[in-house]
């Protein structure tokens, strides 16, 4: 990926930030889609909601000619602060060493972001942008200031935009990071007005009582900084992430640059709903993949009015169920590109009444 060093998306300032409009796509062009597979020789709808997801992409690209060979996962990579308190069976040296394996073996799609992982060391092959080396701990003090905050969604828009350039047709969220499905509990349930019970799961495996501390640790967090009170960028300043910032520049930069975002799991489905909170429209640019196991995934995917088509109990992260979707609508896409027609097969057509 050929990315300029000095971000050519410049907001620095949240008033900016709330500045932003993003038009919405285009209804005649989804209705066109539609008609076209209606016209396919099988039953109406009978692919489903990837009717409705083809639909959505020729609506965000303004073309009913719809096609996807150009692909790319955005793997935001990031530590958290919050790790501090044991409330993950891994240490922050993980997110080194897998970003650094992945740059290795996942091919030139695939581009993972050092946004602010807890190192010094420069990683080959991963894209340098960090902002700070890891989150600050969320239960001493806010996670971010404001403007490491928005430097990361910029972050996430810049990278966007270099990637429309690049010709890219449709892109994949991904994040790895240590800490982060607490950090992202803790900005649902924000959100969303929840206990922290009621969002907050295992994680990579925490037994009992580590599940019990993640979840002391994020209702302290909502008291000590009144967040059922608070806006989307506070939210994300007091008890979020760099990937999580950085992922809802993407979703942002992805309404802004009529590109298509296929969403990861519970993680990039809070930055979605951070994104959609942040600039109102962001989420008609976006598709999910998968139900995810963490118990937030169900009430982000119902925040968000989105409806998942793999349930499979997914919870890698790291981009894997959105990956996985690529493959079901490249399938879907041969369907409609191929448009055998009712007619070529000499039968009559079905209609809706």
């Amino acid at each position: 990926m050929e990315c300029s060093e000095k971000l050519i998306w410049k907001t620095k300032t949240k008033n900016e930030l709330e500045q932003i409009r993003i038009e919405p796509p285009e209804e005649k062009i989804r209705r066109r889609v539609q008609e076209n597979w209606d016209s396919i020789a099988k039953p109406l709808d009978g692919m489903g909601r990837f009717e409705k997801q083809i639909a959505q992409i020729g609506a965000i690209t303004r073309t009913e000619n719809i096609v996807l060979a150009k692909k790319a996962v955005l793997m935001f990579c990031a530590d958290n602060g919050i790790v501090e308190e044991g409330i993950s069976q891994s240490g922050q040296e993980v997110t080194a060493a897998v970003a650094y394996s992945m740059a290795k073996v996942a091919g030139a799609d695939t581009i993972p972001i050092d946004i602010g992982i807890n190192s010094i060391e420069e990683i080959p092959g991963v894209l340098k942008r960090k902002i700070r080396k890891g989150t600050r701990n969320f239960r001493k003090e806010p996670a971010l200031t404001e403007q490491e905050t928005i430097q990361g969604i910029a972050t996430g828009i810049e990278l966007v935009r270099q990637c429309r350039l690049d010709g890219y047709d449709i892109l994949a969220t991904g994040e790895m990071g240590i800490g982060n499905t607490t950090t992202s509990s803790a900005v649902t349930a924000a959100l969303l007005h929840q206990p922290a019970k009621y969002v907050t799961g295992r994680g990579a495996g925490l037994n009992d009582a580590g599940l019990q501390r993640k979840r002391q640790m994020i209702a302290e967090a909502i008291e000590k900084y009144d967040l059922y009170h608070a806006d989307a960028l506070t939210i994300l300043m007091s008890v979020g992430g760099l990937d999580l910032a950085g992922l809802a520049g993407m979703c942002i930069g992805g309404a802004l640059y009529q590109i298509p975002i296929v969403l990861d799991g519970v993680i990039s489905m809070a930055a979605a709903l951070l994104a959609e909170r942040l600039v109102p429209g962001t989420k008609e640019y976006l598709l999910p993949s998968h139900k995810g196991k963490e118990p937030a995934a169900a009430l982000l995917t119902e925040a968000l009015g989105m409806e998942p088509v793999i349930d499979g109990e997914l919870a890698l992260g790291e981009g894997t169920g959105a990956v996985m979707m690529f493959s079901l609508l490249d399938l879907a896409v041969s369907i409609y590109q191929a448009r055998t027609t009712f007619s070529e097969i000499q039968v009559e057509q079905y209609t809706r009444f």
